[in-house]
């Protein structure tokens, strides 16, 4: 029987996204897909740039547009991907993301210690394949062996997690354009153009390193200027520590940060094994839970608690000096005695408000993910095996800042 379905989306970045596959029909009208609507792509990057405000929805369907466009490019260009192949590698693609938990990144290392996402999703899309749906039921299968990297026909993989996916072609123009950031402005277009497959692996044609080399450079802008922007290290290191300090209240059986929803169960035992999860209730948990929670902690007897969730709130963020030299005495000690100054508190409370960390970032490792280049001569090499100072010498070498984030008033 053909599907008569066909539902068109208006994506402001991308346009008209075309949903005509009864399998990623019935995924995306499943709840665990709808949750991500309210789960923000961006967590409080909206602190500093108002207009960061979209969603982890819009990111995946904007991951699966660009997977139909890769497919269609690659099936061009004589690569044998069958109609079931196609259909798995956008199912995957639409599932990549349906793991993140509240505030995505912000909270992934706090809320649940030692489970990452892409565990949590492949979790949840065996969930899926054992449905009781007949749609889906058993339908993921392929999908999970792309997901994981097991299925033969590598490149598949390589389209939803390596160096030039269409995950993070979609998000940095996607976040580019929310934030009004053009430095993340990429040439997606001319990249899914410009690949192809050799020896089972993706490549892209010679013809196309320019557009490579711009993505790359535009991940390494967007990264320190917008993703690790002082304001947001600031304003995610306050919503880390107002979960830290929930955690600590629990384990003291104090009742006061009690929310009376499905919530307190994780800030509860955050110590939990990926076997022991509850999908369905993780499922149920998003950004709207933790809001709420937080206005209710505003009023909370408890003072380091109190100030930290007005101050987010009100965005009274933490002070935040970011630098590329190790934090030396002096600074630490300036900066945690001013914070000492203006809170009465003991050294053990005074840590929740100033404390220091680090950021790094590496955006080109010459491992087994790196970009290959079919050449004009028909060789392929490593993107870095080319005569190209750039990515040799700055794309390639880590990044490494140093932080102190404090409160002194």
């Amino acid at each position: 029987m053909a599907f008569t379905h066909r539902k068109i989306i208006n994506d402001p970045v991308h346009g008209f996204i075309t949903i005509n596959d009864p399998l990623i029909f019935e995924i995306i009208s499943h709840p665990f897909y709808q949750r991500l609507r309210r789960i923000q792509q961006m967590a409080l990057a909206q602190l500093v740039y108002p207009g960061a405000v979209h969603t982890r929805l819009h990111h995946s369907l904007g991951a699966y547009h660009l997977m139909c466009i890769a497919i269609n490019e690659l099936k061009d260009k004589g690569i044998e991907i069958t109609e079931e192949e196609a259909t798995a590698a956008k199912a995957a693609i639409l599932l990549h993301d349906i793991g993140h938990g509240p505030y995505s990144h912000a909270l992934e290392k706090v809320l649940l210690k030692g489970i990452n996402h892409e565990d949590i999703s492949l979790a949840i899309m065996h969930s899926l394949n054992e449905d009781a749906n007949p749609i889906l039921k058993g339908q993921l299968t392929l999908a999970i062996k792309i997901f994981t990297n097991q299925y033969p026909k590598q490149f598949l993989h390589q389209l939803i997690s390596g160096q030039l996916d269409v995950d993070r072609l979609d998000y940095l123009s996607r976040d580019s354009f929310f934030t009004g950031v053009s430095e993340g402005v990429v040439g997606y277009e001319r990249i899914l153009k410009m690949l192809t497959v050799r020896d089972n692996e993706l490549v892209v044609e010679e013809k196309g390193i320019n557009s490579v080399e711009k993505f790359l450079l535009s991940r390494r802008l967007m990264y320190w200027q917008v993703y690790r922007h002082k304001t947001v290290v600031a304003s995610e290191n306050m919503l880390v520590k107002i979960i830290e300090r929930v955690q600590f209240l629990f384990t003291k059986n104090d009742s006061s940060v009690k929310t009376g929803g499905l919530f307190d169960n994780f800030l509860s035992t955050p110590q939990i094994q990926l076997a022991d999860l509850d999908l369905n209730a993780y499922c149920n948990l998003d950004d709207t839970d933790i809001l709420f929670a937080i206005k209710q902690w505003q009023n909370n007897e408890d003072p380091i608690l109190s100030i930290l969730c007005k101050g987010l709130l009100n965005r009274k963020c933490f002070k935040c000096q970011i630098q590329s030299e190790p934090i030396n005495d002096l600074d630490w000690n300036t900066a945690f005695n001013k914070t000492k100054l203006a809170f009465p508190f003991n050294d053990e409370d005074l840590a929740y408000l100033c404390f220091k960390g680090t950021v790094s970032n590496t955006l080109y490792k010459n491992d087994n993910e790196t970009i290959k280049i079919l050449l004009k001569t028909g060789e392929i090499a490593n993107i870095s095996a080319i005569q190209n100072a750039i990515i040799v010498e700055s794309l390639s070498a880590p990044v490494k800042k140093f932080y102190i984030c404090s409160l002194n008033e």
